[in-house]
């Protein structure tokens, strides 16, 4: 009765029709909706698809705040491309977000960081990050060839880490990679700042990009007089946009080393005991990379592309964006000691 009374009736149709449509859709917006929030609160969980308990925690954070240089290394994958620097007072706002999402060590870079305003901008925000947001480490990249003692003198209590570029112990390798400004030598500037960072007690750390140039040489002997905290050794990476493709500033390909000759070059150095090796595959998405707007970056495609600014939107909502692999973070060695305090320095 009920059957007949429904084929008879083509409103009655027409209605139940419409209402499987509109569930249809329904069910398809609560899965889109559902695979969304998985990409976002879960953070690089398999394709996105899954919800994960919590938001990523940006434990560690690199803010790269200006991308000036006064050096030009040949393989660089965070080039010149706008000259921009936030207004003082809009960084420390973005760097309090970052603290209040859980934030524990701020890395400064660039660019070259003492290059703005001769190191006093930087100095400012170690200074505030460590006294005003009591972060347990703040550390800075640089090529160490802008730093000047005086600033260890008025900034030197804030900082934990001071880690510089050194690619080579050759000075005519340093001058075909580009790590160098005129022939003012590289490796004279390093060993000054290793003195200044155990006179201001200042962890003292090198960082090595190993690429076509300087994969033969053996640099056992010097590492070990430098005697840093650690010695961070990349595999020469390419980033489309960057150092690679099109609209690159650099062309990095002639760089470039493979994997085996990579690891023929840590088996060389094999007995220093501070060294810590990054390969491309450890090194891609494991970092939380913030740009001069605040941005966070996606590497995942092999590029970098933007998420909007925490500064606009929040760190919880621009860090979904942001392509970070926290395992691999942990893989790499990305959480160690890293405040001075802690270290057990004899300085």
């Amino acid at each position: 009765m009920l059957l007949s009374s429904l084929f008879a009736s083509p409103r009655v149709l027409l209605q139940l029709c419409v209402s499987t449509i509109h569930c249809m859709i329904a069910s398809f917006i609560s899965v889109v909706l559902y695979w969304t929030r998985g990409a976002c609160v879960g953070g690089n969980s398999a394709a996105g698809y899954k919800l994960q308990q919590r938001v990523t925690t940006p434990t560690s954070v690199n803010y790269h705040f200006t991308r000036k240089c006064n050096y030009k290394c040949g393989f660089c994958f965070h080039t010149a491309k706008t000259s921009f620097v936030l207004p003082i007072e809009e960084a420390k706002r973005g760097l309090s977000l970052l603290k209040e999402a859980g934030m524990e060590k701020i890395n400064f870079s660039g660019g070259e960081p003492f290059l703005h305003e001769r190191g006093e901008y930087l100095g400012e925000l170690v200074q505030y990050c460590k006294l005003d947001l009591q972060l347990p480490s703040v550390s800075i990249v640089s090529n160490g060839s802008m730093i000047k003692e005086k600033w260890f003198q008025k900034y030197g209590d804030y900082l934990d880490i001071l880690a510089i570029s050194c690619d080579s112990f050759n000075e005519e390798t340093n001058q075909t990679i580009g790590r160098a400004q005129g022939r003012k030598s590289h490796v004279d500037s390093l060993y000054k700042i290793r003195n200044w960072c155990q006179q201001y007690k200042v962890a003292f750390k090198i960082n090595s990009v190993i690429n076509t140039f300087n994969i033969d040489e053996d640099m056992t002997e010097e590492i070990n007089r430098l005697n840093p905290v650690r010695w961070k050794v990349f595999q020469c990476l390419l980033i489309d946009g960057e150092n690679a493709g099109e609209k690159a500033l650099r062309e990095a390909e002639r760089f470039v080393i493979s994997d085996q000759q990579f690891q023929e070059f840590l088996d060389r150095h094999s007995s220093v005991s501070c060294l810590v090796p990054e390969s491309n595959e450890k090194m891609r998405n494991s970092y939380l990379i913030l740009d001069e707007y605040m941005r966070f970056l996606d590497c995942r495609e092999g590029r970098k592309d933007p998420s909007r600014s925490i500064l606009d939107v929040g760190v919880k909502d621009a860090i979904c964006f942001s392509g970070f692999d926290e395992k691999m973070f942990f893989v790499r060695g990305g959480k160690y000691i890293w405040s001075k305090a802690d270290m057990k320095l004899e300085w």
